[in-house]
């Protein structure tokens, strides 16, 4: 894990959790919680749009990442290839989204993350930092952290992958021709999967890096039948 001081340092400087239910308040305890985690360049309300093909049981929130890029642009850490990318960035948004989570987690009787590209990043770290608080994790065009990313470590002592016995429900729906998504994050996150979780992975040509209609149907039957049939 990196230096307590620098992933204080870095949360230091964020500011207040902003998000968007699609709910009010007084509507949402008691209901299965779906939390989306936008991409890079993006806010809160770039998922929302998503609600309507969603199962209507889940109180959904999207929350925004905490790093400004430019107004209404955010991310949760720099790009991997960036000079200043570094697992400090990663672990401290993790600690301030799994913070907010904290707030609000006891009132629903179970937690799924829904994450698109570097969002998809950060849903496999928060179930990686906490393998036994999450009932299911989607993933769209996007990948798992490698810790040796940028000549780091081979290992990451923040995450507890050992925890993870492979029975997790984990959706991960992209285009074998993303443009974004690099091949050695591809690999990584293939290599990440075997033996972590309970995998479906389906895709879909043509869709780039972006989310499909027919992915979102696919995605909803999934929630439906690892997240809603055991609530």
């Amino acid at each position: 894990m990196t230096e307590v001081s620098t992933v204080s340092r870095y949360l230091a400087g964020y500011p207040a959790p902003q998000a968007i239910w699609n709910r009010p308040e007084d509507e949402r305890a008691g209901t299965p919680l779906l939390v989306l985690l936008h991409g890079y360049g993006a806010n809160e309300a770039d998922l929302m749009g998503l609600t309507p093909l969603l199962p209507e049981e889940f109180t959904i929130v999207s929350l925004r990442a905490p790093q400004v890029l430019a107004p209404g642009a955010y991310q949760w850490f720099p790009l991997v290839a960036a000079d200043d990318f570094d697992l400090a960035h990663v672990e401290a948004a993790s600690e301030y989204t799994l913070g907010w989570l904290d707030e609000f987690r006891a009132d629903h009787p179970s937690v799924t993350l829904l994450g698109f590209s570097m969002g998809m990043a950060m849903a496999t770290t928060l179930l990686r930092r906490r393998p036994h608080e999450f009932a299911a994790v989607v993933g769209l065009s996007g990948f798992a952290i490698d810790p040796a990313s940028q000549g780091g470590e081979a290992s990451w002592d923040y995450v507890r992958d050992d925890e993870l016995d492979g029975t997790l429900p984990f959706f991960w729906g992209r285009d074998q021709a993303d443009p974004v998504i690099t091949p050695d994050k591809v690999a990584y996150t293939l290599s990440w999967v075997r033996g972590h979780v309970d995998l479906t992975k389906v895709a879909y040509e043509g869709i780039r890096h972006s989310i499909s209609v027919p992915e979102m149907g696919h995605v909803a039957e999934f929630l439906r039948l690892k997240v809603l049939a055991g609530v």
